[in-house]
């Protein structure tokens, strides 16, 4: 087979143009060996011979990829194949511990950081609940964590190989309830430049809803689910759409944005979508109904009155999802929506099975209507697919459609 001429995220994704060059991973820009890496990240523990059928690669090629792999510290050995005849076949696993990456989301009401390993699990973590964060408090939580964060997941900078950040788009120019007009500042920010050269690392930035699908893609129900629609749930309403395995961006980089949808509903005044169905909606809600918060786990505490109000709020939201959900099925014919962020689990599993018994009584007219489902990725969604950025450019396939499935 001859080898894949590569393909870098930044020809796919714009906004992530940044290259990692003075790194210790050099040699790890091929697309084969990418394919392979993936391969063994969602198969392994796997024997060469098994990676061979599934890339559609030579056994040398795997042999000499996989050496290099073993010599960067991305793979590591798993032990033998046994039960078969003849020398057992090593089997392959991801090091967890080969590199790192940190992902911020900043978001109206809070600043998650986390430091991800190359099995996508967070090995350190940070938030901080904050009404409309500044790029002052920023950069100060930025500052504090880091150092901790680094300690407390045992990581050697030099093995960090990039940071991610992922914000809402727009975000001081889209007004939400109590949003002060100094937030408005945020539209003048340059985020590489403002945390990138903190720590001398390639920084990549996205939208919030994208990276949070890009990271339900790379470690959530993507990996079994190469076609679906990421639906985020924080103080607005945004949305991520994967095809084939592929995040789409659109023509001006505004797919997905579910909350701008026009709403007309006689159980609310709002007109979009976001201003009915969302945290901020939710929040505002209970608030005319005497029950003032603002964080999500207060949710947990409601009296019984207040638990009556987001049940009623639930079935108005499940209400209007119906809509855009049928569209997104009759114009997409994705497996399946997932839903995740800020949203408490046990309402998104509530307003979950509320659709779904909506879109149920649509079987007759609609000829496949997606599920929605609750996302593997959820409140911390958006930073994990955030440190996902740098991964995704430096060492995992741009276009998994050139890598067999098993």
């Amino acid at each position: 087979m001859q080898p894949h001429t590569p393909t870098r995220l930044a020809d796919l994704h714009p906004s992530l143009g940044a290259s990692l060059s003075g790194t210790n991973l050099e040699r790890a820009g091929d697309h084969n060996q990418r394919v392979t890496l993936q391969a063994i990240r969602v198969s392994g523990p796997i024997t060469r011979s098994d990676l061979a059928e599934i890339t559609g690669l030579t056994a040398p090629a795997i042999a000499n990829i996989t050496k290099r792999l073993l010599n960067e510290g991305l793979i590591m050995e798993a032990g033998r194949l046994l039960g078969q005849r003849g020398q057992p076949a090593m089997k392959l696993t991801i090091n967890p511990d080969g590199c790192f990456s940190i992902g911020l989301n900043i978001d109206r009401d809070h600043i998650t950081l986390v430091v991800l390993d190359l099995l996508g699990q967070v090995r350190a973590r940070a938030t901080l609940e904050a009404e409309f964060a500044l790029p002052d408090a920023v950069i100060a939580f930025f500052d504090a964590q880091i150092p901790r964060l680094l300690e407390t997941g045992g990581i050697h900078p030099d093995r960090l190989i990039g940071l991610g950040i992922a914000r809402p788009d727009d975000l001081g120019r889209v007004h939400l309830p109590h949003q002060p007009a100094a937030y408005a500042g945020w539209e003048d920010v340059d985020l590489p430049a403002l945390l990138g050269q903190r720590l001398r690392l390639p920084t990549f930035v996205e939208n919030d809803a994208a990276a949070a699908a890009l990271g339900e893609l790379a470690f959530g129900h993507g990996l079994h689910h190469p076609s679906f629609v990421y639906i985020l749930f924080s103080r607005g309403l945004g949305g991520g759409l994967v095809i084939d395995g592929n995040y789409y961006r659109g023509a001006n980089g505004r797919s997905g944005e579910i909350g701008f949808l026009p709403i007309h509903s006689p159980r609310t005044a709002a007109r979009a979508l976001q201003d009915a169905v969302s945290l901020s909606a939710l929040f505002d809600f209970l608030e005319a109904r005497g029950h003032p918060l603002k964080r999500p786990d207060q949710l947990a505490t409601l009296p019984a009155s207040g638990q009556a109000a987001v049940a009623e709020w639930l079935e108005m939201a499940a209400e209007l999802l119906v809509e855009p959900l049928l569209s997104i099925s009759c114009l997409m014919n994705p497996e399946a929506v997932f839903i995740g962020g800020r949203l408490p689990a046990d309402l998104v599993d509530g307003l979950v099975a509320a659709v779904n018994r909506r879109t149920a009584g649509y079987g007759d007219r609609v000829p496949a209507i997606a599920p929605l489902r609750r996302a593997a990725m959820a409140a911390d969604a958006p930073a994990v697919g955030a440190a996902i950025l740098p991964f995704n450019d430096r060492l995992l396939p741009s276009r998994s459609v050139l890598m067999k499935t098993a």
